[in-house]
């Protein structure tokens, strides 16, 4: 219908066809919108070669400049037309390509029935009084002043010729041959594959077999600066990657040849060896585009790694004390040169951003607020750890090696990160603590203690008030004096801390030099306490208890090494 559209409106335009044709010589915008197209070569064809000539500039630039689209029958192209003011190119071909496909699926229709019907402005292409394509003065014009007939006739030979093909293809027997033809094209690649991982798999061996030798020897002459393991793992990749490249091409020319076969599937083999290049060609194509701003971003990369080695060299030396600062202490110089590495990196992420591929599309700002979105939601806790721990870490709570006591744990400090604290427990236990609950908590250094005037260790006990407290003094003071690793000055002291309702309670105080080894000091002091109230005749009433028997709970010096106790 749009076909014989496109007649009438040729047919209106008859009487005023010599100003229409001023007009398109005159006008170089018309001349734009109908510039020439370029049909195939007719003469290839089986049309006679001097029944059309087309000059070869409009060969090379006829498709640059108009609108065209092929006509696509059984898979192959006939011809190709032009688009027409409200007929798109496109369109126009699909229409006559469903309309040569409707003949074609008809063995009662003969191609020869085809015929030209001439008008004084168009050609019809018809069967019976079916209008198959019709062709304007416009279409020869944008082949080199062709005339109009001869280009008709081309196309009807080529219509013919692509009916005959078209149903040649679809008989029983050539389908039954592209069939088995495929089916032995598909054995044919089965074998081939199995073949080639044989031969990978053998090449595999030999170079295992060639080379292992020399390149363990190679490890061991640069006194493992180079790795046999690596080594290997290049050459596993190596050999892969060739054999994936060679399955992909095998398996390219096998699918190009079995689509190949069928009509059905004829363009879609045409198309295979684009479908794949054109990714790899825009990819190529952006990537050179994008040369200038990656040669943007390799000099920023740089000149922040330069700066970050400059930090780094600057806050070793204060870490290692060859440079100092006043009131800036040298457990400050690595958390100092994290928060400045941070710094450094976001301003350089900043800067990089704009020439960052894509960066200005819709897409990325869209993903780029989704992880924003994400980060603000899941990242308050991490954040608050972090800002614990540095604030930890500036306040001097603790270093790593100190004895220490957070809430109810004591512990020597492992490590202190930004998130956690590494504690390993008087059981030797490794515990994680998140530096948010330690700034919230109580903490207890007993390392600075000791650093400063000494550790105090102090216990209790309960003594009845039948013995004189002096006493009781002078025994927990020489109970001190008899434990290693206590100091003598300061000297130990005894404090009365409460007088309960059947004993008074002392509190023995000693020093000591070595936090990391209160566990034991203070059990070397029990065991000191217990022999000399025995040695001396008073009862330890602690724990308190309501009755007792007339005799006091003492033991005998006599009996102090029972078995299987022994003498040390």
């Amino acid at each position: 219908m749009r076909e014989v559209s496109m007649r009438k409106i040729a047919m209106r335009k008859v009487t005023t066809h010599k100003v229409a044709m001023r007009k398109v010589t005159l006008n170089p915008k018309l001349r734009t919108r109908l510039y020439p197209f370029l049909f195939c070569l007719w003469s290839s064809l089986g049309v006679a070669a001097n029944e059309i000539v087309v000059p070869e500039d409009n060969i090379s630039t006829l498709s640059s400049k108009i609108n065209v689209a092929p006509v696509i029958v059984n898979g192959e192209v006939l011809f190709e037309v032009i688009g027409i003011r409200f007929f798109p190119a496109k369109e126009r071909a699909k229409i006559i390509a469903d309309r040569i496909e409707r003949i074609a699926e008809d063995n009662s229709l003969n191609p020869n029935s085809i015929t030209i019907r001439e008008h004084e402005h168009l050609s019809d292409i018809m069967y019976g009084n079916t209008i198959i394509m019709a062709i304007l003065d416009a279409d020869t014009k944008h082949l080199g002043y062709v005339h109009r007939k001869t280009l008709a006739e081309a196309y009807v030979g080529r219509i013919r010729e692509g009916i005959e093909a078209y149903r040649l293809e679809r008989t029983s027997e050539k389908l039954e041959d592209n069939i088995i033809q495929g089916i032995v094209r598909t054995l044919a690649l089965i074998v081939i594959l199995f073949l080639m991982r044989w031969l990978f798999r053998s090449i595999d061996k030999l170079i295992e077999k060639v080379f292992k030798r020399r390149i363990e020897s190679l490890e061991v002459k640069s006194m493992r600066m180079i790795q046999s393991e690596q080594i290997w793992r290049v050459i596993r990749t190596a050999t892969t990657l060739l054999k994936v490249g060679l399955t992909l091409a095998l398996v390219y020319v096998f699918l190009n040849y079995v689509l190949t076969l069928f009509p059905m599937t004829r363009y879609v083999a045409g198309r295979l060896l684009e479908i794949v290049v054109d990714p790899l060609q825009t990819m190529a194509i952006g990537i050179i585009n994008y040369l200038p701003s990656l040669f943007f971003l390799v000099i920023l990369f740089l000149a922040s790694r330069y700066i970050l080695r400059l930090l780094h060299g600057f806050f070793d030396a204060i870490d290692r004390q060859h440079m100092r600062f006043k009131n800036f202490d040298a457990e400050w110089a690595w958390p100092t040169y994290r928060i400045v590495r941070i710094v450094v990196i976001v301003f350089a992420i900043v800067i990089a951003y704009p020439y960052i591929p894509g960066s200005s599309s819709d897409a990325f700002k869209g993903i780029s607020l989704f992880l924003g979105v994400l980060l603000s939601l899941g990242s308050t806790s991490v954040i608050s750890n972090i800002i614990a721990g540095y604030t930890m870490t500036y306040r001097n709570a603790f270093k790593v090696g100190d004895r220490v006591r957070i809430g109810d744990t004591i512990g020597d400090v492992l490590e202190v990160r930004l998130l956690v604290t590494y504690l390993n427990s008087l059981k030797n236990e490794k515990i994680v603590i998140p530096n948010s609950t330690i700034l919230n908590s109580e903490i207890t250094n007993y390392s600075n203690q000791v650093n400063e005037n000494g550790l105090i260790l102090h216990t209790q006990v309960g003594i009845g008030y039948e013995v004189p407290w002096r006493q009781v003094e002078a025994m927990l003071i020489e109970a001190a004096s008899r434990s290693s690793g206590l100091m003598e000055e300061p000297a130990p002291f005894v404090l009365q801390t409460a007088l309960t309702d059947f004993a008074v309670t002392y509190e023995l105080n000693a020093y000591c030099k070595d936090a990391t080894k209160m566990v034991q000091f203070y059990s070397e002091l029990h065991r000191r306490i217990q022999d000399v109230f025995n040695e001396y005749g008073v009862q330890i009433m602690t724990p308190n208890y309501i009755a007792d028997t007339p005799d006091q709970k003492l033991v005998p010096v006599e009996q102090w090494y029972t078995p299987p106790a022994t003498k040390s």
